[in-house]
């Protein structure tokens, strides 16, 4: 595993445009911040997202069929693993969305693993979401 700063820096700089993109709901950047044979696996689609196309069209019906947008996201807890052209990002998302029913306030935990295309240049290839667990009483 990598200790170069420099390596992990251009990693959370990937992270940090993706995660800007996601939560000011501009799809296209965020979606150009993954592989086109990226998967993403999250628990609220019944099954593994195989493609960029194949989320973008899942997001395409969540805006028909419900109206839905991303107002908001803040991450927290990142932690980044180097394995040569490979890196896994963890972090702690806390997201808000606006639907037909209203607006709503996620808090998930993520990981993406990013892999480097050229010097400098980190594409996702694999996102998971999970819920959070619930904060202690």
């Amino acid at each position: 595993m990598s200790t170069d700063p420099d390596v992990a820096a251009e990693v959370l700089q990937a992270a940090g445009d993706l995660v800007a993109a996601f939560g000011a709901d501009d799809v296209d950047t965020y979606l150009a911040c993954f592989r086109e044979d990226a998967t993403f696996l999250f628990h609220s689609t019944d099954r593994l997202l195989s493609s960029r196309e194949e989320y973008r069209r899942e997001w395409a019906a969540w805006v028909r069929d419900d109206d839905f947008h991303v107002l908001g996201c803040r991450t927290s807890g990142t932690r980044v693993q180097v394995l040569g052209d490979t890196a896994v990002l963890t972090h702690d998302v806390q997201t808000t969305v606006s639907t037909r029913a209203g607006q709503e306030e996620t808090r998930e935990r993520e990981t993406i693993v990013f892999q480097r295309e050229a010097p400098g240049r980190w594409l996702a290839v694999h996102e998971h979401l999970s819920p959070a667990p619930a904060p202690p009483a």
